[in-house]
């Protein structure tokens, strides 16, 4: 069901995933599939593009923490001050790196003219929910008040991220709003919205569509206990308010079954007023914005999140 929705060149990437039979992460333990997921992660994406400026560095989160971060600028620092997205990686809050969202990181900078710093957050299940959560707001709040000592603009700044890494950043911007912390934009891509995975393209793309139910009660079950899912920090549909949030750009797919929760969280934002710009990218599964090589929709969603990136931090 849902499989005659798919473009030509997604059918055929799927074909060939089902032909390689590697083992699914939910077969295999957390470190173990961070490891197959990296070994693969930027495979099918372009090369990394060179960029004047990239260097890693550790970001103070919290209390006694620090998590290793990785700045890409489109310009040298002596060029000017740039504004900055905050970019958080996808992976069910258990596998990702900065390796493995590099390539991504690069194009977004090197497309927009916006310094981008990726968060290499604590994952699941050694740090389980609200760690992540905890890691991006530290991240965010220490972007706004200290950017200027990377040679960056804290008072022009977004946050984004893809999959479990949009679900933060959707966190983060109600976190923001809550402290009055001025963001400029939230970016989601594909991200995660409800408590439980019930929606009906949850059903109907269950399997078969890169992201299967199996794999995402595995991450679930990483992440977070069953009882802790209605917490709008998990499920940030479930906020009680999403008045005065930062403008969004929502990019979804439309063979995903995350889709659902995405367009409803769209519908939540424009019913309190916040501005939405919402991009569905038919006949594409979950992380297609990974997919460069064979996916020219990935180019697309990359070229029309530059776009908003520079309207929203070059007003």
């Amino acid at each position: 069901m849902g499989a005659h929705r798919l473009t030509p060149a997604m059918r055929d990437l799927l074909h060939r995933i089902r032909k390689a039979n590697r083992p699914p992460l939910h077969a295999l333990g957390a470190v173990e599939a961070r490891r197959l997921y990296e070994s693969a992660a930027e495979v099918l994406e372009p090369p990394r593009a060179p960029l004047p400026r990239v260097e890693t560095m550790v970001l103070p989160v919290g209390p006694g923490i620090e998590r290793p971060a990785r700045l890409y600028a489109p310009q040298p620092r002596e060029a000017g001050v740039l504004p900055v997205l905050l970019y958080l990686h996808g992976g069910g809050f258990t596998v990702g790196s900065l390796e493995t969202h590099d390539s991504l990181c690069r194009q977004l900078a090197l497309r927009s003219g916006v310094a981008v710093v990726a968060l290499d957050y604590r994952l699941a299940p050694e740090h389980r929910f609200p760690a992540a959560v905890e890691d991006a707001w530290g991240a965010l709040q220490w972007l706004a008040r200290h950017a200027d000592t990377l040679g960056l603009d804290g008072a022009r700044l977004a946050v984004g991220g893809d999959s479990a890494g949009g679900t933060l950043a959707a966190v983060a911007a109600l976190m923001a709003r809550d402290a009055d912390l001025p963001l400029a934009l939230q970016l989601l891509i594909t991200p995660g919205t409800t408590a439980h995975a019930d929606t009906a393209s949850h059903a109907r793309y269950a399997e078969g569509f890169l992201l299967e139910k199996a794999g995402i009660d595995w991450f679930f079950d990483q992440y977070i206990d069953h009882a802790h899912r209605t917490d709008w920090r998990f499920a940030p549909l479930l906020a009680d308010d999403h008045a005065g949030l930062a403008p969004a750009w929502i990019g979804l797919a439309e063979c995903d079954p995350l889709v659902d929760e995405g367009v409803a969280y769209a519908d939540a934002l424009r019913m309190a007023g916040v501005p939405v710009a919402l991009e569905l990218y038919k006949g594409v599964t979950h992380d297609f914005i990974k997919l460069g090589r064979v996916i020219p929709e990935a180019a697309l969603a990359q070229q029309a999140i530059a776009e908003v990136l520079r309207a929203a931090l070059y007003p």
